[in-house]
């Protein structure tokens, strides 16, 4: 249904490109998690600040294991009864990750996504990927792709056509060890 769309995306993210994808609630901004130059690129773009790092999504938890610290089965247990779904957690990062990715933490915000033509997007694409909201910092999320055509033309080389889920907010994002909500 998709799929021509999906295989130039991920061609763009090969190439250390910025796209556009829907989400489950807004439209999101994505890079290849281990493009130096690509995450700088997408924090200059929203002008976001290095030190609160980025979210990545993933298909599925293998995509996510090799930016994580080894977890407990007990919270793994806790995460997989979560996803796929709209809760962002935070947990421990390996320390080769990039600090762009982490930010001023040693935790990573990490998430399996529910939206179908993103996991899809995942799978071709064969890894996590960086997910942040469609927008400056601050300001509110591009939810429709004319949205980002109006705002972001000249930076987003592509965008993937589709319709963002049925949330009405972002993903909740959660502390892992401490069950701290840091986003509702």
């Amino acid at each position: 249904m998709w799929d021509n769309n999906i295989k130039q995306a991920v061609q763009y993210l090969q190439h250390g490109k910025i796209i556009a994808y829907p989400t489950e609630a807004v439209y999101g901004f994505g890079c290849d998690p281990y493009n130096e130059m690509a995450l700088k690129k997408l924090l200059d773009l929203k002008q976001r600040p290095w030190e609160k790092g980025l979210i990545l999504i993933a298909a599925d938890f293998t995509q996510l294991e090799p930016f994580l610290q080894p977890l407990t089965c007990e919270l793994k247990t806790k995460l997989f009864a979560s996803w796929p779904g709209a809760i962002t957690w935070l947990l421990p990062a390996k320390i080769k990750v990039s600090r762009y990715l982490r930010g001023d933490s040693d935790k990573l915000a990490v998430r399996v996504t529910a939206h179908p033509q993103v996991v899809d997007l995942c799978r071709q694409w064969g890894k996590a990927l960086v997910s942040t909201s469609a927008n400056i910092s601050k300001m509110p999320p591009a939810t429709t792709a004319l949205e980002i055509k109006d705002k972001f033309a000249k930076e987003i080389v592509y965008i993937l056509p589709g319709k963002v889920g049925d949330r009405q907010r972002p993903s909740e994002i959660r502390d892992a060890l401490s069950d701290k909500i840091l986003r509702n």
